[in-house]
């Protein structure tokens, strides 16, 4: 197992004393001459860099040789105030901890995969004697088979719907299938066979589910001569029906190879093609998924790096950093010579238990795959780099309606929902110039006891004065460029008194925007602290991007309200009794049907419910009557 050196500086106040390439050289002086990973701190512990090394000392003694690296490299060097150092038990070992620690810690001057989210599956759960096949994401807690990954859910949910037409599985929840008396209009439809009312036997019900399992394993040619026999046998039987019903599920199975756009491979059934393509300093990753012999789809994804960053090292951290919560397969093609191929190799066989081969490949069909992918990076890159380019030409607009000194990096949106002032929660969104940024969005339940309900201004108060007490608190926040408020005068002036007192009012820019007379979209009045009101040509570029910005934290206030107010709807007024738990207080639902029942129940009629005693039936009449 790795373990972290303590590895101090040469004396107790070094650190104070000096920094960067100095404290470098302080610390290269005790460095051991074996493989590990390193961390580079800036003032504030933020981490800058993670890397690996085959050897610690020979790697940071690189760093103290100041004037050989570019600008970029001299100002992570000039910002590193303390470093931390782990020792490994070889170099494959350090690869895995190095791509680990840069995904959990995104540091500034590494490369980094973003947008990496976990991938959907298709689960064919064996906890039931009639198996349920249904699209998972997540944890692997549930018992069955899991095939997968999938590039996302629309191509889980293409093989789904082909694996019902083929196989007519079922998808329904265990509660439902138990409820059911007569067949569903999935039967009807012949998508499900109906083990639930028994229109199929489950003996012959968990062939349909091995065939389907074949088809998931890549056995789909073997299946597909046993059902062609099957298909002939029954039509030499005349049993037409039957061969009918063999002949949709062959059909349905081959439609796979059309809907994949014919680039299903037929030399090798399991791997993923990644290819890369960079320009203008930004590089698109395209990956594409194939499993069984099918193609289950492909995503894009843009690392962040810097212009000096070569195109096969993007590449190379890209794969360490993408397979650390994934299943790796057996083959990886790309279209780079990688520099750390052989690491590579060596790290994910390590994690997987298995042989894994990560090939350039020149010639064949693997080479037109690759090449597919690339063109697939070149069109998804150029998109992107015009949607920036839009974004960034919007956003110098809106620079000039505001009268803004630099362009706006980062604009927050607020609002409030609530229904005469129930549930209430106000929210803002976040956008910039790469677009909306979700992962950023933030709610606020509404907490303030002396906020009258429906008080839209005593809402916003509490919202700002939270929000932006904590940013005058935390100085790693980002703060915003230009905050927008969905309202008038009112709302404008009831944030500047807030912002004023938590003296945050000089750091941004306060836009309010008011709906037209009649609420008429394209006629907004907008207000700024010590400004006449103004309006916004119609069916201008920047007014409709104020418009878009507004009606986004409107969708995204009163998204959070509804659900809030759902589970409200769905709370029982049994919840918050001491000593009622999910048993009890089923068994006095059963009894009295409702909760409403309960409340009016006696003290006596309340203790014959198995499981209350008299003391808590007690208890429980004193809870709903004073």
């Amino acid at each position: 197992m790795p373990e972290t050196e303590s590895i101090k500086p040469l004396h107790k106040d070094a650190k104070l004393a000096v920094h960067g390439p100095e404290l470098i050289a302080d610390f290269v002086s005790r460095l051991p001459h074996k493989p590990g990973v390193y961390r580079m701190f800036d003032e504030h512990r933020n981490v800058l860099y993670v890397g690996k090394a085959k050897d610690l000392k020979k790697r940071v003694t690189a760093y103290t040789s100041y004037a050989r690296h570019p600008v970029r490299l001299k100002r992570m060097i000039r910002a590193t105030q303390d470093m931390e150092f782990v020792v490994c038990g070889s170099e494959t070992e350090a690869l895995l901890l190095e791509a680990n620690l840069i995904k959990r810690l995104k540091p500034r001057y590494n490369i980094l995969l973003r947008d990496d989210k976990s991938f959907p599956y298709i689960l064919v759960r064996k906890d039931h004697p009639a198996a349920q096949i249904t699209k998972h994401r997540g944890a692997k807690t549930i018992k069955g088979d899991y095939y997968g990954p999938f590039a996302s859910a629309g191509a889980v949910n293409r093989t789904l719907d082909t694996l019902q037409r083929a196989f007519r599985l079922r998808n329904c929840s265990d509660s439902i299938y138990e409820a059911r008396t007569r067949p569903c209009m999935l039967h009807q439809i012949k998508r499900c066979s109906a083990p639930c009312t028994g229109e199929i036997e489950l003996d012959e019900y968990s062939q349909l589910i091995g065939d389907a399992e074949d088809f998931l394993t890549g056995k789909s040619a073997a299946l597909r001569r046993r059902l062609q026999s099957q298909m002939s046998d029954a039509s030499a039987d005349l049993n037409f029906e039957k061969a009918a019903e063999l002949r949709d599920r062959l059909h349905a199975m081959s439609q796979v190879s059309g809907a994949s756009g014919g680039i299903n491979p037929t030399t090798f059934s399991e791997g993923d093609v990644i290819a890369i393509h960079s320009e203008g300093g930004q590089s698109c990753v395209q990956v594409f998924f194939f499993r069984a012999g099918q193609n289950w789809g492909n995503n894009s994804y843009f690392p962040r790096h810097t212009k000096d960053d070569e195109i096969a090292e993007v590449i190379d951290a890209f794969i360490a950093q993408f397979y650390l919560n994934k299943p790796i397969p057996k083959n990886i093609f790309v279209n780079q010579d990688l520099p750390n191929k052989d690491l590579l190799e060596a790290g994910l066989t390590e994690r997987s238990g298995r042989l894994i081969k990560i090939t350039n490949p020149v010639r064949g069909e693997k080479k037109k795959l690759v090449d597919r992918a690339v063109r697939n990076a070149q069109e998804a890159l150029a998109r992107k780099m015009a949607e920036t380019a839009s974004q960034q030409k919007l956003l110098k607009e809106i620079q000039t309606v505001f009268d803004l000194e630099d362009m706006p990096e980062r604009i927050e949106v607020y609002d409030n929902s609530h229904i005469q002032g129930t549930n209430a929660v106000g929210a803002f969104i976040v956008a910039g110039p790469k677009g909306f940024r979700k992962k950023e969005y933030r709610t606020f339940n509404i907490k303030d006891v002396e906020t009258e309900p429906g008080d839209d201004y005593g809402m916003m108060r509490e919202v700002f004065r939270r929000r932006f007490s904590r940013l005058m608190k935390d100085d790693q926040l980002e703060w915003p460029d230009i905050v927008l408020i969905d309202g008038g005068k009112g709302q404008l002036s009831a944030v500047k008194n807030t912002l004023d007192e938590l003296g945050a009012t000089e750091k941004t820019t306060l836009v309010a925007i008011a709906k037209g007379p009649d609420r008429n979209a394209g006629r907004e009045t907008f207000f700024m602290p010590g400004k006449a009101e103004f309006t916004i040509p119609p069916k201008t570029p920047a007014l409709y991007y104020l418009q878009r910005l507004r009606d986004e934290a409107h969708r995204f206030a009163i998204g959070t309200h509804r659900a809030k107010r759902k589970k409200q709807m769905i709370t029982s007024p049994l919840d918050g009794i001491t000593g009622v738990g999910p048993g009890r207080k089923k068994s006095l639902l059963a009894h009295f049907g409702s909760a409403k029942a309960i409340k009016k129940a006696a003290v006596e009629d309340l203790a014959l419910v198995e499981g209350v005693s008299v003391k808590l039936a007690k208890h429980i009449h004193d809870y709903f009557n004073e």
